[in-house]
């Protein structure tokens, strides 16, 4: 069988990225990840504040959805951390990510064995566990942004690994000597989420639904608007430079999002650490997918493809 050539490799090839280079990418650092962490504390800090200073007024919505905003990108710092290149050790990386998870209600031990297969068969139909479909209507379009679908998904299946089942599709990439420890992490992200409920409860201390939860809702749309800018719209092919889109956006964007706008370059070399990932695509951006307007140019691509799509 002919070998797949992928950008890294034609990189590699032509003499525009070194395996130096590569391995110089790939060294994990502390330094990177508490500065920015140092940041997002204080974006945080300042979010939460718009909440309590609208705190009387109908400009509280729009605070919880700027807070949400912030709140939902704790996913992106979860996904480093899933890959161990956030921190030098495998400990901390699992610490923080643990933690990332109970805040956007994902468990990490599950997300980390259902992203591995994501890479391994990115965009292929039935084998990417994280896959997300091309619309068929305008309707379907909005019905995901609006993370609807995602929450319905998201509940059932915590509720069914708390009552100790797992699906078909869970157990190939879950393995078997990790099915208890999934089915526990999600018992014990419930019984966190029972405990703290009940602590509100009992002490009139209801800080968490304005600003967590509420804001967790607000601003999970705008998560799902920007997971659709990585492969949507992209072939379903196992060819990385087809199957996948980097998006170029402002450092706000990057920002948030550790990076990971860089996405094309994160799936050829996913053992790169965020921080090195601008570096890395300024050797890939002539071997792959790059969308220069960023998210909006993303959409616009992909509705573009939906106007254009038969029906009926």
């Amino acid at each position: 069988m002919k070998p797949i050539v992928t950008p890294l490799t034609q990189a590699l090839s032509e003499g525009k990225l070194t395996r130096d280079e590569l391995r110089d990418f790939m060294v994990r650092s502390d330094g990177p990840a508490l500065r920015l962490l140092f940041f997002w504390v204080l974006v945080l800090l300042a979010t939460g504040s718009l909440i309590w200073l609208a705190w009387d007024s109908w400009l509280i919505w729009p605070a919880m959805f700027l807070h949400g905003i912030v709140v939902v990108h704790h996913f992106s710092l979860e996904h480093e951390c899933v890959h161990s290149t956030v921190f030098r050790t495998r400990r901390l990386n699992k610490i923080v990510g643990t933690i990332c998870g109970l805040i956007i209600i994902l468990p990490f031990k599950h997300f980390r064995y259902e992203h591995c297969d994501h890479h391994t068969y990115t965009q292929l139909k039935g084998d990417d566990p994280e896959l997300i479909e091309m619309p068929k209507s305008f309707a379907g379009y909005l019905y995901y942004i609006s993370a609807i679908p995602y929450w319905r998904a998201k509940f059932t299946e915590l509720a069914m690994h708390a009552a100790g089942h797992l699906t078909e599709a869970e157990k190939r990439f879950i393995p078997k000597v990790e099915y208890g420890a999934v089915i526990f992490e999600a018992r014990a992200m419930l019984a966190f989420y029972a405990a703290l409920f009940v602590l509100m409860a009992a002490t009139g201390w209801w800080a968490p639904i304005w600003f967590w939860l509420i804001p967790l809702f607000l601003g999970e749309p705008v998560m799902r608007f920007v997971r659709m800018t990585e492969h949507v719209g992209r072939p379903t092919v196992a060819q990385m430079r087809d199957n996948t889109r980097t998006n170029l956006v402002s450092l706000p964007w990057r920002f948030l999002c550790w990076n990971m706008n860089y996405h094309a370059e994160h799936h050829y070399a996913s053992s790169v650490p965020f921080h090195a990932l601008p570096r890395l695509h300024e050797k890939l951006k002539d071997h792959i997918c790059v969308e220069p307007d960023g998210y909006l140019g993303a959409h616009r691509d992909i509705l573009r493809q939906l106007r254009r799509a038969p029906h009926g």
